[in-house]
């Protein structure tokens, strides 16, 4: 718990940040980033763009450099080389990760972490307050414009009847959803989501889609995820990467007719779904 305390006080209550300026349409800049481990290269080079108010999906094989990118743009590896922009002004590589996340960037983990222990809505609020909160938690009246933001969460992320449940004994989907809901009390301008959908039934994946189709434009949202039937369903644009850079780029149906695609990853069964 200590450690999911310590990112929500990241993303807590702080002074005021520098605007971000999208102005050119461009909210995330990557531009000509490297990486390597111990001899691998795992980010080659990679230039990416991401619009403001976009659902991008990022597709590609494993050890593709999907979660390598998404350390990079949240401060947790810094690259060798390359630029990594939020907005026109503000350069990623000079803050560390509670810094990104102050300025509006929340990161959402393919695993669930709520605090179980507490319930729907103590979650959310110790999300918006952050850490400091933690020990008045249960004691501590919300202001009515508190009151409200929550109630807002609750109903986009389609918890309101679940409010008052202990966050551990939600289904999984419930879970993903409350964790969305936890960055959305943060109100992040980026999200970036890993495989949100995995491990989760029909009806799940497909409120699930529901969700992040409905947070694009207020947000930019960037999803990697594994299952093409779900990226079918959400994406207008989708980046493969392929060896840390990426390898094509479009509409999901031209991607699943390009021989390169096809070779290094549809071919594989995941054209499937």
């Amino acid at each position: 718990m200590s450690e999911l305390i310590s990112e929500l006080d990241a993303g807590g209550m702080h002074a005021p940040v520098e605007p971000v300026d999208a102005s050119h349409g461009i909210l995330l800049y990557l531009e000509g980033v490297s990486v390597t481990f111990d001899g691998f290269k795992a980010i080659d080079n990679l230039s990416l763009y991401v619009a403001d108010g976009e659902l991008r999906c990022v597709i590609g094989p494993n050890g593709a450099g999907k979660t390598t990118m998404m350390d990079i743009i949240t401060g947790k590896t810094k690259p060798d080389a390359g630029r990594v922009f939020f907005g026109q002004t503000i350069d990623l590589l000079q803050l560390d990760e509670p810094a990104i996340a102050r300025i509006g960037i929340g990161r959402k983990f393919q695993k669930p972490t709520v605090i179980e222990p507490l319930t729907v809505l103590e979650n959310l609020e110790l999300a918006m307050s952050g850490a400091k909160r933690l020990r008045g938690l249960l004691t501590t009246r919300l202001a009515g414009a508190e009151r409200d933001r929550i109630a807002a969460v609750l109903e986009r992320v389609g918890l309101t009847a679940q409010a008052g449940r202990l966050a551990g004994i939600l289904a999984h989907g419930q879970k993903q959803w409350l964790e969305i809901g936890m960055l959305l009390m943060q109100e992040p301008r980026l999200l970036l989501v890993d495989e949100p959908v995995a491990g989760m039934t029909p009806a799940e994946m497909e409120r699930t889609a529901e969700l992040l189709k409905s947070l694009a434009g207020e947000h930019s949202v960037v999803v990697v995820e594994h299952d093409m039937g779900f990226v079918r369903s959400i994406a207008d644009k989708v980046t493969v990467l392929h060896q840390g850079r990426v390898l094509a780029e479009g509409a999901l149906e031209d991607l699943q007719a390009d021989p390169r695609v096809i070779e290094v990853y549809l071919g594989d069964g995941h054209a499937a779904g």
